[in-house]
C-alpha cells in the first residue's frame, strides 16, 4: 500500500482500481474540444476582456453537471468559481486565470482558430493557460460522474487579470476566508513539473521632476531625463549585486527597467521623466520592503543637489511563495502527476510569478504549480501551442491529486 501522508491521503504508488475508474472517464477528445472553444473566446489583457472565456467555462460546467458561479470583479470581467462536493472537511483549490496576453504579430496560424496539428493545439492561450483550465474542468467532471466520495470540496477558481494587476485573485481572496484548503494547485504551464517555489513581482514607478528651460541654455533648467538616467544606471548596478544572493530553486531577485517616458520636445530641457521598473521578488520579500529599499537607494543619488525631486511608488505586487519539499501536498501532487504518466521531472522552482502567491501569503495555504505546456517555450509567443497528451496527463493528475488528498476510502 502507498505510504500515508495525511489523514486518508496517499502520496504516490500504483493507480488503484477505483482511481482508474475515474481516469477512464477523462477523454482527450473532450479536453481538446473544450480547449479549442476556450482559445476561440477572446480574452486579451489589456484591455481585459475575459467575459467570453468565462461564458465558455460556465457552459462546459453546466454540461458536466458542475456547480458554477460567476462574480464580476469589474463590468464584463467575471471570476469563475466551480465547486464539486459539499463535504465539511478542508478541500483542494485548483487555480487558474481566464485572461491572455495580446495576440501580437508573427503568427503563421489563426491565433483564435484552435488548430490541431501533429498532436498539438495552437492558439493564443493554448498553453497560458486555457489548456490548464480545460484539464481542471475535465478532472472535476470525471470526479463528479464517478461519484467518488471526498472528505472536502474541490474548487476551481478561474480569475481575471492575472497578466496585469491581479484584480481577480485579489477579489477572490477578499470575498471569503480561503484558509480552509489543504492545498492549492495552480494549473499554469510547467511542462508537467511540480513547482514548489516561485518568484513574486513588484512594479515600481519612479517620477523625477526638474525644471524646463530652452535647450540653448540647458544650465538654466534641471534635466529630469538626466536624473532618470542616474536612477536607471543604479538599478542596473543593483541588479548585478542581487546575483550574489540566489535562491537555490528560482535564482536571484532581479531588476529590469521596462518603460521610460520623459520630455516634451527636443529643444526643451525636460521637466519630468517617469520610469517603471520590474522587481522580481524572492519568496520571503515583500513589495513594501523593496519600496523602502529603493526609496533609500535613490536618496543616496542626491538628485536634489541637481535641482531635481524624486517620488517612488509601488504600483503592483504579486507575492512569491515556497512550499517545503516534504509537505504532504507536494508528495500528493508529484506522486499524482507521476502516476498519471508525467515526465518524472524533479521538484523545481519557477522564475515567473503567479496568483498562487496570494493564496500562500494571505490564506496560509500550501501551493504548488503544476500544469500542461511550457512557460519558457510557448507562453506569450506567436504560434503558441500545447501538447494534447499533456492536457490529458494534467487532467488525470488533478483528479488523482484530489482523490489522494481528500480520499475517504479508509474512513468507512
Amino acid at each position: 500500500m502507498p505510504a500515508p501522508v495525511a489523514d486518508g491521503a496517499v502520496a504516490s504508488g500504483p493507480v488503484t482500481a477505483a482511481e482508474q475508474a475515474v481516469l477512464d472517464l477523462i477523454s482527450t477528445a473532450e479536453i481538446t474540444t473544450l480547449t479549442r472553444s476556450l482559445v476561440a473566446a477572446p480574452g486579451e489583457n489589456p484591455p481585459g476582456a475575459e467575459a467570453a472565456t468565462a461564458t465558455v467555462l460556465a457552459e462546459a460546467c453546466t454540461d458536466a453537471g458542475l456547480a458554477c458561479t460567476l462574480t464580476e470583479v469589474e463590468p464584463g470581467r467575471p471570476n469563475v468559481s466551480v465547486t464539486l462536493g459539499a463535504a465539511d472537511g478542508p478541500g483542494l483549490l485548483l487555480l487558474g486565470h481566464t485572461d491572455v496576453v495580446p495576440v501580437g504579430a508573427g503568427w503563421t496560424v489563426d491565433p483564435l482558430g484552435g488548430l490541431v496539428r501533429e498532436g498539438r493545439l495552437f492558439g493564443r492561450g493554448a498553453t497560458d493557460m486555457k489548456g490548464g483550465l480545460a484539464a481542471c474542468i475535465a478532472a472535476l467532471a470525471a470526479l463528479g460522474r464517478s461519484g467518488t466520495p471526498l472528505s472536502g470540496p474541490v474548487e476551481l477558481a478561474a480569475v481575471v487579470d492575472e497578466e496585469e494587476a491581479g484584480k481577480g485573485i485579489r477579489a477572490f481572496m477578499a470575498a471569503a476566508d480561503r484558509s480552509g484548503f489543504l492545498g492549492c494547485i495552480v494549473a499554469e504551464p510547467t511542462d508537467l513539473q511540480t513547482i514548489i517555489a516561485a518568484r513574486g513581482d513588484a512594479y515600481l514607478e519612479v517620477t523625477i521632476r526638474g525644471r524646463a528651460a530652452h535647450s540653448g541654455n540647458p544650465d538654466e533648467g534641471a534635466n529630469a531625463v538626466y536624473g532618470a538616467a542616474a536612477v536607471i544606471s543604479d538599478l542596473e548596478t543593483w541588479h548585478h549585486e542581487l546575483a550574489g544572493s540566489a535562491h537555490r530553486l528560482i535564482g536571484p531577485a532581479a531588476w529590469s527597467v521596462g518603460q521610460v517616458h520623459g520630455g516634451t520636445g527636443t529643444s526643451i530641457v525636460p521637466a519630468e521623466c517617469v520610469l517603471v521598473a520590474d522587481r522580481r521578488l524572492l519568496p520571503q520579500e515583500s513589495g513594501d520592503e523593496v519600496l523602502a529599499a529603493a526609496t533609500e537607494r535613490v536618496a543616496r543619488l542626491r538628485l536634489e543637489q541637481r535641482g531635481l525631486s524624486v517620488e517612488v511608488r509601488l504600483t503592483m505586487e504579486m507575492p512569491g511563495f515556497e512550499t517545503p519539499a516534504d509537505h504532504p501536498l507536494v508528495a500528493v501532487a508529484d506522486g499524482a502527476v507521476g502516476a498519471a504518466g508525467g515526465p518524472g521531472l524533479p521538484l523545481g522552482g519557477w522564475t515567473a510569478a503567479c496568483d498562487g502567491g496570494f493564496v500562500a501569503r494571505d490564506a496560509g495555504v500550501p501551493v504548488v504549480v503544476l500544469g500542461p505546456g511550457s512557460i519558457a517555450d510557448q507562453a506569450h509567443r506567436a504560434d503558441e501551442s500545447v501538447g494534447l497528451d499533456e492536457l490529458c496527463v494534467a487532467a488525470r493528475a488533478y483528479a488523482l491529486a484530489a482523490m489522494r488528498l481528500l480520499g475517504r476510502a479508509d474512513r468507512g
